[in-house]
Formats: structure tokens, C-alpha cells, sequence
């Protein structure tokens, strides 16, 4: 079957179909011996010969594995890191070293984060018209106002572009010599860096950043810096979200 290029290598597991095409753009994949360095080019995988740094694909795609981890601050969300920091990668064991993060935690934020080779529910759980729900806990510097939190409950501007409605609970406050405030903020889109930056625009800066869930896999009693596969029931529940 003839499909575009990224599809191809987000169904054999290499990576989210918009990581894929960045691979190719990159220069990093070759069709049948010619390397590949613009978007738009077909293939099949059955008859033409895909490699990517040099390595076939499979025959045959790869068994879909799908992973909850509790990612620790001080890793970053990439497969590989120019800079040579620790990678969500570097955390799980051998057999698991072909996924690949979908969506992002940054740096020095914690918590739940999926990890998957399967292509096309990357892209189902990333693409924007699903809202798919994401849960945190952020402590903030000071005590906000109600007017503050409803500020940040309705939407504020980022980039000229008004951000969604989030749900946002004040789990507890500490009126010590430095105050802070313990919030659930609950969103259902993913810009870069967004409860930080709403928070530093309201004045009130994240002192850290936990993610609890993503739409309705929790957690729960799993430790940071550790992992488990995600349950068909799970599976099915994500693979239906609709907006």
C-alpha cells in the first residue's frame, strides 16, 4: 500500500507522525537507496526498501507497546538530547528503548507521561480538536486572589491567542515567612510551557509542577522514576476521547 512517507514511519513505531517528518527533513531516511529531504513523498513498505539512519524498517510493524511513567525533574522528553541530559529514554529498561514520548513535561516538571511506538495514537492523543484533559498540581508563590483565580480559570492571553477555560481548585495554602498555594489546575490543551508562563504573567511564579493524569489513567501509587504498560481497558478509554 503506497502512504506518505511520515505515515510510514509512524506506524513502524519510529517516532509521532510530526516527529517523522522532521526525521526526514533532516535527511535521515532513504527510499530504495535515494535519501529523502522534503515532505510529500510516498512509499510502500511492503516493496520499496525504508532506512532510517541507515537501518531497514522491519518487515513486519512492531508490536504496540504503550507506557505510564512517572517521569522525575531533571529529564528531559526526548529520545535523544543534543546536550547530552537524561532522557525519559534512559529510564526504562533495554527492551523498551523504541518508544517515545507523547507530548511533553518539561525539565524540571514531574509526573505522567505516556510513552508509546505506536504512531497513529500519538497523533490521536496530540492533535488539538480531542482536548484531551490533563491533570496537575502546581505550587505557586503567595496566596492568589479570587479575582486571580478566575482570571486564570476564564482564559488569559498567551501569544495574542486567549488560552482554554481550565478548571483550577486551591488544594492548600501555607501563610509562612515565603507563602505559597497548592493548586489542581486541570487543562485541555498543551501549549509550550503553559501553566508556567500563566502563572508568571498572574504574578505568582510555579515553584514545581507535578502532571497527576492524562485524561483518566492516573498515577496513583506509582514512583516517580518508575513505569508500567497501560491496560487495554486504558487503552480503549484514550482511543475514544472525542472533543
Amino acid at each position: 500500500m503506497i502512504e506518505r512517507l511520515q505515515k510510514i514511519l509512524s506506524r513502524y513505531g519510529i517516532a509521532s507522525r510530526r516527529e517523522a517528518e522532521q526525521i526526514i527533513l533532516s535527511g535521515r531516511v532513504c527510499v530504495n537507496g535515494k535519501k529523502i529531504i522534503e515532505l510529500g513523498v510516498k512509499a510502500d513498505s511492503e516493496s520499496d526498501l525504508i532506512e532510517v539512519d541507515g537501518k531497514l524498517l522491519q518487515i513486519t510493524p512492531p508490536e504496540f507497546i504503550y507506557l505510564l511513567l512517572n517521569k522525575p525533574t531533571g529529564v528531559v522528553c526526548t529520545c535523544n538530547d543534543p546536550q547530552g541530559r537524561k532522557t525519559v529514554i534512559d529510564i526504562l529498561p533495554q527492551k523498551y528503548q523504541h518508544v517515545y514520548p507523547v507530548g511533553r513535561l518539561d525539565y524540571n516538571s514531574s509526573g505522567a507521561l505516556i510513552l508509546t511506538n505506536d504512531g497513529d495514537f500519538a497523533n490521536y492523543l496530540m492533535h488539538p480538536r480531542h482536548h484531551v484533559a490533563k491533570t496537575y498540581e502546581v505550587w505557586i508563590r503567595d496566596i492568589p486572589s479570587q479575582q486571580t483565580i478566575k482570571h486564570w480559570q476564564e482564559g488569559i492571553l498567551l501569544d495574542g491567542k486567549r488560552t482554554l477555560p481550565a478548571a483550577i481548585n486551591i488544594l492548600k495554602t501555607e501563610k509562612t515567612q515565603t507563602p505559597k498555594t497548592q493548586l489542581q489546575i486541570i487543562l485541555e490543551e498543551g501549549r509550550n510551557r503553559q501553566i508556567r508562563r500563566m502563572a508568571e504573567q498572574l504574578g505568582h511564579p510555579v515553584l514545581a509542577l507535578h502532571r497527576v493524569a492524562i485524561a483518566s489513567i492516573s498515577l496513583n501509587s506509582l514512583k516517580i522514576g518508575t513505569y508500567r504498560l497501560l491496560s487495554d481497558r486504558e487503552i480503549k478509554k484514550l482511543c475514544s476521547i472525542r472533543s
